[in-house]
């Protein structure tokens, strides 16, 4: 199947102009770009600030109206409710309701997509869990430092399983590790056809995961293509071998010398990226079982967002929602109603009322339950004194 028939998004023309207080043009945010990104494409849209990139952005999502050109995004105007329940959004700052803990911001979010209370549990652990912040779950956002709001904020974006997810600076305030895992994730949504656009001023993220790059610069598209087409310098070429050995070496630099001058060409030893030998470092740690403190690295890509794994995860779904488990109570809360309900039982006597049924004697309370008895005794009994 052709995945370029039916673009996931087309704009033709699309421009955007801001009105002051009485009408006049006092911007041109957008200013008639044509652009399509196809089913399974990963999209870097770059520029500086002020190129036109979060205005392109919001009028994706529906939040802005365009002044002109056509948009459409999963076949449909972006304004209709069916194409937002498609879309997952992560913003450039996370704005999550800091009194929620972690578990029920996305308890949150996925009921605004109707959800099944089973199907947010699953999504929930698995997503979790796939963001490292499992051990966190019960914990209040507002508590949270950044990089750990972001996380969650990745969670969120995900929990409707969309079909185009778009990432305002996705890695704004990760660590390295968190970076790595989040450029996992957008290759894993790749491969199981998921469409994805992101938006960074940190452009080696954008070129470890994205196929194709669109650059704004004052609300005009300046360059775009591939990867390979944009970056590749063909005027030179460069060899790479195993380790040569000192006479090998030296022939090579004979012959180059033959044919170059010495400020040419260069020869040295690849270096590897800061960022792979950082992670070398953690993954040694972790092997060694050093604590911290710390958010720790995610779990595996959650299983509904997997294609392999997607009819296990609804299965399992489907049987936990068949088999409720009802927890038990804790011995502090069997405690607490023993005692409400013999201070119920004195409350009676003392004015009068029939007693409550009950289906099975009380046991005997212990002596701290005893005492908080006889204290609800003289305080009653003081109280309903003074009444008379």
């Amino acid at each position: 199947m052709d995945n370029t028939a039916n673009p996931v998004v087309r704009a033709v023309g699309l421009t955007k102009v801001f009105r002051d207080f009485w009408g006049r043009p006092k911007a041109r945010a957008v200013n008639d770009i044509d652009f399509e990104i196809h089913e399974g494409e990963v999209v870097g849209l770059l520029g500086p600030n002020g190129s036109g990139k979060s205005t392109t952005v919001k009028m994706l999502l529906g939040l802005l109206y365009p002044t002109g050109g056509q948009l459409s995004v999963l076949g449909r105007s972006p304004r209709a409710v069916e194409t937002k329940r498609e879309i997952g959004y992560l913003p450039e700052e996370s704005y999550l309701y800091k009194y929620l803990t972690a578990e029920e911001t996305l308890d949150f979010f996925g009921a605004l997509f109707n959800l099944s209370a089973a199907e947010r549990r699953n999504r929930i652990d698995q997503l979790l869990d796939m963001v490292g912040m499992e051990h966190a779950r019960r914990r209040r956002v507002g508590e949270f430092s950044k990089g750990m709001q972001r996380r969650i904020g990745l969670a969120q974006a995900m929990i409707n399983d969309p079909d185009l997810l778009i990432l305002d600076e996705p890695t704004s305030g990760l660590d390295p590790l968190g970076c790595r895992e989040v450029k996992d994730l957008i290759m894993a949504l790749k491969r199981r056809g998921k469409t994805v656009i992101v938006t960074s001023h940190l452009l080696s993220d954008v070129e470890d995961v994205c196929d194709r790059v669109i650059i704004l610069y004052g609300g005009r598209i300046r360059a775009t293509g591939t990867l390979n087409e944009l970056l590749t310098v063909k005027q030179e070429t460069r060899i790479v071998t195993p380790e040569l050995s000192p006479e090998t070496t030296k022939k090579l630099l004979e012959l180059l010398r033959g044919d170059f001058r010495e400020d040419e060409f260069s020869v040295d030893h690849p270096r590897r990226s800061l960022e792979s030998y950082f992670l070398d470092v953690i993954e040694q740690a972790k092997r060694e079982s050093v604590e911290t403190a710390g958010v720790v690295g995610g779990g595996k890509i959650a299983a509904y967002l997997s294609e392999d794994e997607k009819s296990d995860a609804a299965l399992a779904s489907l049987l936990k929602e068949e088999t409720p488990e009802t927890p038990a109570p804790a011995p502090e809360a069997v405690k607490a109603e023993e005692t409400a309900a013999r201070v119920e039982e004195k409350i009676d006597a003392l004015t009068g009322d029939e007693p409550k049924q009950q289906s099975a004697p009380m046991p005997e309370p212990d002596e701290e339950s005893r005492q908080n008895l006889e204290a609800a005794d003289e305080k009653l009994a003081d109280l309903l004194g003074k009444n008379r």
